[in-house]
């Protein structure tokens, strides 16, 4: 455990404290980073110790925990104004391909909310209920017959790491109607992106195909190309969450979509990395190929998707501030660096 104060309050004000559970993960990370910007206390857990910031204005406790572990959750959330749950299992390169019956996922991205919320409802005490923003997906919705998606659809989750993570939405919404917590969930859409002082790795598709053309391979897609994405940069749905810390009132009792509100095919997304690439290495661009999707594929590989966040937009005043192609370019400027080598 260590602790890293920022800037001093002149006055003695106590600051909010905001725990922070998977701080070293890729959209956790990102969030500390954000967060540290501010003057609040920060209990930043995680497995591994992480990363603070130089320049941070919050006081930052860095704590190691495996939360699984029995108390391991009450500990670490202990007098917390607001938690931020990013934590997620992980099995192999992906965060979402998960087998029917995954157990293992199952403690982790349904059972950690459970310990959490019987952690909040065992604090002695009075004074208003913890605030929890929940990173969950859009993809939670499952086929919605619609490409463009406002929160309002009904959710069909087909896979299995969508239907944990609607689990655990609706425990934490639960809670928030007993008023053990005030909850929201926060829909993410295809997370991606490096910049300059990114501590985590990035395991998705965009990244994985900008690692693909630094080292002269094609990049494979399993369809015509035509199907379209709504990529949302990494730093802006750090401060989606670091805003949500301000509204957390306003968001409780529901869940909220982040997108950018555009959607690009992906033949586009990886036409543009190749180009990026060549300007770094003075090749020529790696071809783009048409493949056989992978067993594992399913529906929604298939499905263009694109986000309409204005509910989210007009609740916390947020709005992506990245676009995209200088979101790819900040990407594709640090794996070209080297810099992926130094993250752990």
């Amino acid at each position: 455990m260590g602790r890293r104060r920022g800037g001093d309050d002149a006055m003695g004000v106590k600051h909010p404290l905001v725990v922070l559970l998977g701080a070293t993960g890729f959209l956790g990370s990102a969030v500390l980073r954000e967060c540290a910007r501010r003057p609040v206390r920060i209990r930043a857990v995680a497995r591994r110790p992480s990363a603070v910031p130089a320049d941070a204005r919050a006081e930052i406790e860095v704590r190691t925990a495996d939360l699984t572990e029995p108390g391991a959750m009450a500990a670490a959330v202990a007098d917390a104004d607001v938690i931020i749950h990013t934590v997620a299992y992980i099995a192999g390169s992906s965060t979402w391909r998960i087998g029917d019956g995954d157990t293992a996922a199952e403690r982790v991205n349904v059972g950690l909310m459970r310990d959490l919320i019987r952690a909040v409802a065992a604090r002695p005490g009075a004074g208003p209920p913890p605030g929890v923003l929940f990173a969950g997906a859009v993809t939670q919705v499952g086929r919605a017959g619609k490409e463009v998606l406002d929160g309002a659809e009904p959710d069909r989750p087909e896979g299995e790491y969508d239907r944990q993570k609607l689990a655990a939405e609706r425990l934490l919404l639960a809670a928030d109607a007993d008023g053990v917590v005030r909850g929201a969930s926060l829909r993410l859409p295809a997370v991606f992106g490096y910049g300059p002082h990114s501590t985590a790795r990035d395991k998705g598709v965009v990244s994985t195909m900008v690692r693909r053309a630094l080292s002269g391979e094609a990049l494979p897609l399993w369809h015509d190309g035509s199907v379209r994405r709504d990529l949302l940069y990494v730093e802006d749905a750090a401060r989606a969450f670091a805003t949500g810390i301000d509204h957390i009132g306003a968001l409780s009792g529901r869940h909220w979509l982040l997108g950018t509100g555009r959607s690009t095919a992906l033949k586009d997304v990886f036409t543009r990395i190749a180009e990026m690439v060549a300007e770094y290495s003075g090749e020529p661009p790696v071809d783009v190929v048409h493949v056989q999707p992978p067993d594992y594929a399913d529906g929604g590989d298939f499905r263009s998707l694109t986000i309409d966040s204005a509910a989210f937009r007009a609740a916390a005043g947020w709005r992506p501030q990245v676009p995209l192609d200088a979101a790819l370019r900040r990407t594709v400027a640090f794996c070209a660096a080297g810099a992926e080598s130094r993250l752990p």
